[in-house]
């Protein structure tokens, strides 16, 4: 459904994207992710016509964003992060205006109108003054917008930025049904909303592409250490020093003392599992134990991997 490659926009000197590759399978909800200047609106920018690309090229459904873009942005419903709504206009007329504006006319725009507005969430409102609303229903209304013409894919920038618990809570459960009916390209850098609802990860920073793959498999393979977390009732350094000259133990950090137990975090190297070498140790040095376990790699943990400047 989506096709990117190469795909570079400069601004000035500056380059925002540089050849980002990565595709966009019809059906599939594809997180796209990256921190704060990663590149990622930029790129949803080309892809929905809004920008012309320096170099490279993007395509939806087959169709080239930049030789065929009213043909492409026809598969096209698109939120962008700060949804433009007319404020003066009731919910009902609002989608009604921007339903004509994409082609819709009569009983079509009538019958594409009562869906969105019943799929959104939004029958309740849909008499109400934009500007009345709050966030979370005027968010609803900028998605009624991108689904008015029944689009096959959704690129949907931040949907959730600036909302409360409740609200991101209904907004990601409405983008998990959709998934079940479009293809869904999801910009975010809320890691849970990945975790639950994609299907499939593109890790995007500093203009480039650095991991496409599926959550469990990015996870899987995942370059960082693994850690240990252990509570012992010891002297601090002693216990630190001897723990750290086990085999495959990167770092021991103590962390704290909490109700005369001492907790220590060990990294080890990534694939392998030392708690029996720290049992055998416990037990032989005859430390009181309390806790000792091994944290799973998370998808936190890939991306800190993949995009920290250390």
């Amino acid at each position: 459904m989506i096709k990117v490659d190469n795909l570079t926009k400069r601004f000035g000197r500056h380059p925002a994207v540089s050849g980002a590759t990565f595709a966009v399978e019809q059906g599939e909800v594809v997180g796209f992710l990256g921190p704060n200047g990663a590149g990622k609106t930029t790129t949803i920018r080309m892809l929905t016509g809004f920008l012309p690309p320096s170099s490279g090229s993007a395509s939806i459904d087959g169709l080239d964003v930049n030789r065929h873009s009213l043909e492409a942005r026809r598969q096209i419903g698109y939120l962008p992060e700060s949804v433009p709504l007319y404020r003066d206009m009731r919910v009902r007329e609002y989608l009604r205006f921007r339903g004509q504006l994409k082609g819709l006319s009569g009983n079509a725009l009538r019958a594409r109108m009562d869906e969105v507005i019943e799929r959104c969430g939004l029958r309740e409102v849909r008499r109400k003054m934009i500007r009345t609303l709050s966030k979370g229903f005027r968010q609803r209304v900028g998605l009624a917008d991108a689904l008015i013409h029944d689009p096959p894919l959704l690129i949907l920038d931040e949907p959730t930025n600036g909302l409360d618990p409740n609200q991101i809570r209904a907004i990601r459960h409405l983008i998990k049904q959709l998934g079940q009916s479009h293809t869904i390209l999801l910009s975010t850098h809320i890691l849970s909303e990945v975790e639950m609802i994609c299907d499939k990860i593109v890790i995007i920073d500093e203009g480039k592409v650095l991991a496409s793959d599926t959550p469990a498999n990015l996870v899987a393979t995942m370059r960082t250490a693994g850690r240990i977390s252990l509570e012992l009732k010891v002297d601090p350094e002693n216990a630190r020093k001897k723990i750290a000259d086990l085999d495959n133990v990167k770092k021991v950090t103590h962390e704290r003392t909490r109700d005369g137990w001492e907790e220590f975090s060990v990294l080890v190297e990534s694939g392998t599992d030392t708690r029996e070498r720290i049992a055998t140790l416990v037990r032989e040095e005859r430390w009181p134990l309390r806790s000792l376990y091994r944290h799973a790699e998370t998808l936190e943990d890939v991306f800190v991997e993949l995009t920290r400047k250390d």
